[in-house]
């Protein structure tokens, strides 16, 4: 533990979340309320989890959190633990000791680290602390309910129904890992012998929540083939405005799609290919905002 006169810095036990679910969604009150907060907070895919991030005390009071989410992926180094920096909030009067919580997360060995949703001061001070930004470019389309669907495509939504469906053991680990996520969202694309699996989820911009933000695409050709179909099933779910980084496309532009940068979003980890990390197994798809 870190003391630092009478605040003091300390892993997220699980004892400990639901007050500091409580105290996120008193502190940020765009977001979910507590009992969302602690419910996403336990990440339900079955990697270990150490802690679940770590807090700022101050006579016994909550008064800063950090949540992080664990997983191990395996990429062409090998396999890499990972710790995703996740919902991040202090007290004003502490606000000073908010870099004291982020480097208690970079503190654990062996991990990679990312923060795929920093905002405000936090990319600055992601930066100092040796992050290196990921490219969000990002396609932003209009969901049509007009257009032809390429001929024999169909388009599956919700988990229980693509399980009976999807063919690849990977994506099909994907999906159960996710299944529980409270932000995942599932759909699958078919045609023919030929499957994409997207996961997604509903996002809120200027106060308007009617985005879709595709997170994982299976089959970017597929995808971008079927896009009007799957722009008609998104449109039933309530989502205008689909969102996808090229990154997740593979470098596609689906058809009409306008282009801009994108939010930032950060990695820290020795000999780590960028092209691999992903949206998956972190915030993204456990914190509904």
């Amino acid at each position: 533990m870190e003391r630092a006169g009478t605040l003091s810095v300390r892993p997220i036990e699980p004892a400990d979340v639901e007050r500091v679910a409580a105290f996120l969604a008193r502190t940020m009150p765009a977001g979910p309320p507590a009992r969302t907060w602690a419910r996403a907070a336990r990440a339900p895919w079955g990697t270990d989890q150490p802690n679940h991030g770590f807090l700022l005390e101050h006579g016994g009071d909550v008064v800063g959190a950090n949540l992080a989410f664990y997983s191990e992926r395996v990429l062409s180094t090998g396999a890499q633990r990972f710790c995703n920096l996740a919902a991040l909030s202090v007290l004003p009067e502490h606000r000073a000791s908010a870099v004291r919580l982020a480097r208690a997360l970079l503190a654990q060995p062996g991990h990679a680290f990312t923060d795929l949703s920093p905002s405000g001061q936090v990319v600055d001070i992601d930066r100092r602390l040796g992050f290196r930004p990921l490219d969000t470019t990002t396609a932003f389309g209009v969901n049509r309910p007009g257009g032809r669907a390429p001929r024999g495509v169909r388009v599956v939504t919700g988990a229980d129904a693509i399980d009976g469906l999807l063919e690849d053991p990977r994506e099909r680990q994907v999906l159960a890992d996710h299944r529980d996520a409270l932000a995942a969202r599932h759909l699958l694309v078919v045609r023919g012998e030929r499957q994409c699996y997207v996961l997604y989820r509903r996002d809120t911009r200027k106060r308007l929540r009617c985005f879709a933000t595709l997170l994982h695409v299976s089959d970017p050709e597929l995808y971008t083939d079927s896009r009007s179909a799957v722009d008609r099933v998104l449109l039933r779910e309530g989502a205008l405005v689909t969102l996808v980084e090229l990154r997740v496309l593979g470098g596609r532009v689906p058809p009409g799609a306008r282009l801009y940068a994108g939010r930032p979003k950060l990695v820290k980890g020795k000999d780590l290919p960028l092209d691999e990390v992903d949206d998956l197994y972190s915030e993204l798809t456990c914190v509904p905002w």
